[in-house]
């Protein structure tokens, strides 16, 4: 049985909401939003804006907030998009228990010896998932 749109955006909205904000703050610097597919991409245009060159640096390209990607560029974006609608779907089954079981994951992996980020069960479930129809994707 399928769940009705509005009930996904609903059970995910107070992630949409964090996101929402921190993407609110990039685009007082210049990001850009993009409503792509019923998901709200911010991005800045390219990568010389002096924000997109800091947020390069950090050791991923993208974060998804409930319905919110965020991104360096929107060339990003669409690098990025089977991987981070993973997420997505992942926020509309969990909701805002996604924050903690993420979490959590990372930690289990840390306490194992594995890599809090590569080995956290919802990334490698976005790269796997996230790479099926579009052949390997970056870091996300």
């Amino acid at each position: 049985m399928a769940i009705p749109a509005v009930l996904k955006y609903t059970w995910a909205a107070p992630c949409t909401a964090v996101g929402g904000i921190i993407g609110s703050l990039l685009c007082c610097f210049g990001a850009s939003p993009r409503l792509v597919c019923g998901v709200l991409e911010v991005g800045f245009r390219n990568r010389r804006h002096p924000c997109a060159s800091a947020l390069l640096r950090l050791p991923f390209r993208g974060i998804t907030f409930g319905h919110v990607v965020l991104a360096p560029t929107h060339e990003c974006q669409a690098a990025l998009r089977l991987h981070e609608r993973v997420h997505v779907e992942q926020y509309e089954r969990w909701g805002v228990f996604f924050f903690g079981l993420y979490a959590g994951s990372s930690l289990i992996q840390l306490l194992s010896g594995r890599r809090p980020y590569m080995d956290n069960y919802f990334e490698v479930e976005a790269r796997q998932r996230g790479t099926r129809s579009n052949g390997p994707a970056g870091k996300a």
